[in-house]
């Protein structure tokens, strides 16, 4: 069984298929393996600052990212709040660090928003969002 799927985005469009237990060689994406498409200015700068990316490993308490790359990462999750409810914060990891970008148990307490008019696109509990040298806004 995967624990885990991942999808790479530029800006609003998902590049290449979703990815879980079945990586190329075993052990990780490589983002030169993902088809080639015309990409603007702004997305060429962003794959450079990615670098070596970022490690995911789940632990018994929760899966951690750390940043492998030479510039931050900003990291967004339904459990890195305090408060059992959605929350559009971003966190800051800076290279060489790491953080919890899901934890187990606190994604049992979450209460689904109220207010879906000022979501942005699908919310799904029990996803994280990572963007590689800038954040995003809500």
């Amino acid at each position: 069984n995967h624990w885990c799927n991942v999808a790479y985005w530029e800006l609003r469009t998902r590049v290449g298929r979703l990815i879980f237990y079945d990586l190329p060689q075993g052990t990780g994406l490589c983002l030169g393996l993902l088809p080639l498409s015309p990409r603007s200015t702004s997305v060429q700068r962003t794959r450079g600052k990615i670098g070596h990316g970022i490690l995911l490993s789940k632990e018994p308490d929760g899966v951690w990212a750390y940043n492998r790359s030479q510039h931050p990462i900003f990291v967004n999750s339904p459990t890195l709040e305090h408060h059992p409810y959605l929350s559009l914060t971003v966190r800051r990891v800076m290279p060489g660090y790491s953080i919890k970008v899901f934890d187990y148990e606190k994604s049992c307490q979450i209460q689904p928003p109220s207010d879906l008019v000022h979501m942005e696109g699908p919310y799904d509990p029990n996803s994280v969002r990572i963007s590689f040298a800038k954040g995003w806004g809500p």
